[in-house]
């Protein structure tokens, strides 16, 4: 990563808050977002690994900081939205991409606690920042765009167990009403459509259900999990202005497993 060519970069001048930045894909975004000449602001519970990330993007020549937080909290999430703009000026962009996930139990079997948290997780969590990010957003008048994590469990049945599938649905459905209502004062909203990406929260699910492997591969045209990079490869143009007639979409990053 280079600082001045950062300053050349798809995302030069923007300031963007990532969740779930402690690993995988929100990682991925956090290296690839600063690289592209963004500042950006690192939101996840792993404080230790937050603030390491932080100091390797800024070892690194870019501009990072890191802001522990819960995003099932709302105070967290506005604490950290404040932080933004306390420490770079603005919030420009926001990539929501917390998240949580199981697999393999049937709806009958399935406890309710897994449902609270992977609904609090995956749905509130992104509500809470929407509320907050817009909010800030409006108050700066210079719009920006915000990428929600949703994932092809939120336009199919995956597999994984049907309280996360209810949430990534419930997530496009948001991302629809956030893009219609502010539309007209320069915020995009979208999201991406996220096929099976070989993350930590992955991993877990196949440790709990390694039958899975196969199904999390065969259905994709290509036959493999993606590179948490190549996800943050799409959120990077989406919060970029080369995306600036984009919004309300809902855009596949799935090797093809929804395209058949």
């Amino acid at each position: 990563m280079n600082g001045q060519d950062g300053e050349r970069g798809l995302l030069s001048g923007s300031t963007i808050m990532i969740t779930g930045a402690s690993s995988g894909i929100g990682a991925a975004a956090a290296r690839l977002f600063a690289a592209e000449g963004a500042s950006v602001v690192l939101m996840a519970r792993r404080e230790n690994r937050l603030r390491a990330l932080a100091q390797e993007i800024t070892a690194a020549g870019g501009r990072a900081h890191a802001a522990p937080g819960d995003v099932t909290d709302v105070d967290d999430v506005a604490r950290v939205v404040k932080e933004t703009v306390d420490v770079f000026g603005s919030i420009n962009g926001a990539f929501n991409n917390a998240g949580w996930a199981t697999a393999g139990t049937p709806l009958h079997q399935t406890d309710d606690a897994v449902f609270t948290q992977a609904i609090d997780v995956n749905l509130r969590g992104v509500w809470n920042c929407l509320k907050a990010q817009i909010a800030a957003m409006l108050d700066s008048g210079s719009g920006g765009s915000i990428v929600n994590t949703a994932s092809i469990a939120g336009v199919l049945a995956t597999g994984a167990t049907a309280p996360y599938i209810a949430a990534k649905h419930a997530v496009i459905g948001l991302t629809k009403a956030a893009a219609d209502e502010y539309g007209q004062q320069g915020i995009r909203v979208n999201a991406l459509v996220v096929g099976s990406t070989r993350t930590e929260l992955i991993e877990g699910v196949l440790e709990a259900a390694p039958e899975l492997e196969d199904a999390f591969t065969n259905r994709s045209l290509q036959k493999r999990m993606a590179h948490p990079d190549e996800v943050a490869q799409a959120a990077a143009w989406l919060c970029s202005d080369r995306a600036s007639f984009v919004t309300g979409a809902a855009m596949p990053v799935d090797g093809g497993w929804t395209a058949a």
